[in-house]
This record gives structure tokens, sequence and C-alpha cells, in this order.
């Protein structure tokens, strides 16, 4: 580990890499890419760690980290083990509308066990025609009686057959975009829901995603989350958050990479003289660690600002788009200046750069996010 650029420090992240060790993440990280399945048995211990929902409230059974603390355990848990469980950690952020808006009764069913690590609620918002741009979702929602009727088709959802349930998003049938997007906690065996696997991804394997089809589900008003036709927000909402501490994955897992090829490197002889010695490979590795330093002081900015101001979500979208950007430089010279070893699967930097490819496309691709950032600077008229 480089003296140059320390490790961000936490009591919570020293007590997620003892975990880490304890539970050797590191090594399910690396099976789990060759036989995908969902780990519950660390999702389950993660929880009994209380390392899931590091920025939920302790009222709610989360951990209750600032987000800049929250942001250091999951760069260290990444550095640690990987994206994978770095990920299942941010598992109640990326369900937050459930905890925020759903009625205690939901809540109490639904997400205190998620905190506990008992069952996993996955987020199903992508279909087949709606994607980035998640105010033209067709799924059609109808009222009838007490009950809401969903029909259509949800795509590339994680976690497609191992959910128990799912926040879904809709259109209220004959609403306008995005005045009638309506999200909703669905038990995934309700009648009429059918769950199929897609083709093995690239990375991020262990999430099993696929399409779960809706064949007029009836869904309870009680499982409504929040108003009718409010989901739209409430979803800008998470995603300001959740991509400022996607950054921090991103950022730590690079590291590690960065961490072992500077060691590599350093002992590594080519034509009688160490590569290190090589200003081509020298250079290169200098700078990506400058990037990786300069875009997790970003990211920590950006995240201090969103819990003073709701308005700097502009900033956490810049920071993951930054950030997954300077991490899979910095894992193609892993993969480079390991040779040939890189670029097999005996070495860990071709999986985790397959995992973090997955970063400039979830949660809001990078062309998206800097027109978001970009109309920081230009806002319309109109607005």
């Amino acid at each position: 580990m480089s003296e140059l650029w320390p490790l961000p420090e936490d009591p919570v992240a020293d007590e997620a890499v003892a975990f880490a060790r304890r539970a050797r993440l590191a090594e399910r990280y690396r099976a789990l890419d060759a036989r995908p399945e969902f780990p519950r048995a660390e999702y389950r211990a993660l929880g009994d760690a209380h390392l899931l929902g590091l920025t939920v409230p302790t009222a709610r059974g989360g951990r209750g980290l600032p987000a800049p603390r929250a942001a250091a355990v999951l760069f260290r848990l990444a550095h640690a083990s990987g994206t994978t469980f770095a990920k299942l950690a941010l598992q109640p952020e990326f369900g937050s509308v459930l905890g925020e808006h759903g009625s205690p009764e939901l809540v109490e069913r639904w997400y205190r066990p998620m905190l506990r690590g008992e069952l996993l609620v996955g987020n199903q918002i992508t279909e087949p025609s709606a994607g980035s741009d998640a105010s033209a979702l067709e799924l059609e929602v109808a009222r009838d009686g007490d009950d809401y009727v969903l029909d259509g088709t949800k795509s590339e959802a994680a976690f497609a057959a191992d959910a128990e349930a799912a926040i879904v998003y809709g259109r209220l049938s004959g609403a306008r975009r995005p005045e009638g997007i309506t999200a909703f906690l669905v038990p995934q065996d309700l009648p009429g829901i059918r769950a199929s696997l897609e083709a093995v991804d690239l990375g991020e394997r262990w999430q099993r995603r696929g399409r779960v089809v809706y064949d007029h589900v009836r869904v309870p008003r009680s499982h409504r989350l929040g108003d009718e036709g409010a989901a739209f927000g409430y979803l800008k909402e998470e995603l300001a958050r959740e991509r400022g501490l996607l950054a921090a994955i991103y950022l730590g897992v690079a590291r590690a990479s960065w961490d072992e090829t500077v060691e590599h490197v350093g002992r590594r002889t080519v034509f009688g003289r160490r590569l290190a010695d090589q200003q081509a490979v020298a250079f290169a590795l200098a700078e990506d660690g400058a990037e990786l330093e300069a875009d997790w002081l970003f990211t920590c900015r950006a995240l201090t600002r969103l819990a003073a101001d709701d308005g700097a979500g502009a900033e956490t979208a810049l920071a993951k788009v930054r950030a997954s950007r300077a991490a899979l430089r910095t894992l193609d010279h892993a993969i480079q200046f390991h040779g040939g070893a890189g670029y097999s699967g005996r070495l860990p930097h071709e999986q985790r750069w397959r995992d973090v490819r997955s970063g400039p496309i979830a949660h809001g691709p990078s062309e998206v996010l800097e027109a978001v950032a970009a109309r920081r600077l230009w806002p319309s008229p109109r607005r």
C-alpha cells in the first residue's frame, strides 16, 4: 500500500475490513463470478455485523452514518473484497423509497428484515422501452377498488429470481409523464408474476439479472409507497444519494488493483530493469493514483454538500461519472502491466474491470449524468 495517498480512515471502516477478512469475502467474490448465485449467507452475516444500511437512520434500524463516513466504509470494503459485498451493504439505500415512504407495517414487514439480511428486496425500474428516462415507464397501473392492477414488463432487473419482494415503478392509467409514476412494494410470489433470467452478464454476475412480467397482478392499496404520482421525485432523491456512494465503491476496488500493481512493477524485471523504472509504466501509475485520490476528494465533497443541500444531485452524478472513468482506466492499466497474467482469470483485475464496467451504465448512464451536471451550469430559462 502506498504511503503517498493513505486509505480513508474510519472506525466503522476498520470493522468492515475485519469482517471481510473473517468471512473471507475476497475469496467469495472470486467464486461468485465463476458460479453466480445470490450470497445469502454473507448477506445475513453483513446484517448481523450491522453493515447493511450504513446511512439509514438508527430509528429505522440502520447504522445512521453521515454519507461521507458511509462512503469511507464502502471504499474500504470494496478495497478489501471487491464490489459485491460493498454493493450488498448498500442494498437498503437502493430500497430507500420503501424505508422512507412505506407504511409502518410495510417497513416492519419488509424493510427492517432487509437491514438484518433476512429478506432481499429488489428495485425494478428499467423496461424494454424505458431505461435512463424513468419518466417514460409504460408498466400500467390501474385502480380497481381497494387494489391496483399492474400490467407490463420489467427488464434488466437485478435479483429477478432471488428477491422475495421488489419496489416496482409504474404509470397510472391515463396519466402524463412523469406525473403518474407511482411505486409499490410487490411480493414476488403474487399470482401473475413471471420471472426469467437473461444471458450471463459481462460482470456483477451474482446479481442474476432478468425479466419480470406482470400480468394483471393485483396489489393492495396498502402496498403503495407514498403518494400517487410522486414516485419519480422519490426516485430522483434516492439516486442522488446512491450515485455518490457507488462512486466510493468504484474508487475502492480500483485502488486495490492500483496498490497491487504498484507493488508488482516495483519487483518485476524486464530487459534488466524494474518495470517501475520504465517511464511509460511509472508515469501512468502515478497519474492513476492522483486521479483516484482527486476523485475521492470530489466524491466526499459532493456527499457533504448533498447532506447539507438537496440540490447537490448534480455533484453526486458527476462524482459517479468521474469515479467510474478513473476506475476503469486504473484497472485497465493493472491488466496491462501484469501482462498475460493480468488478462487471465488467475488475477482479480479483469473481474474487477468487468464489474466496474457497469458503472457508466447503471443508476444513470454517464452521458445523461453529464447532462444533469451541465444543466447546473446553464439552467433552462423555463426552470
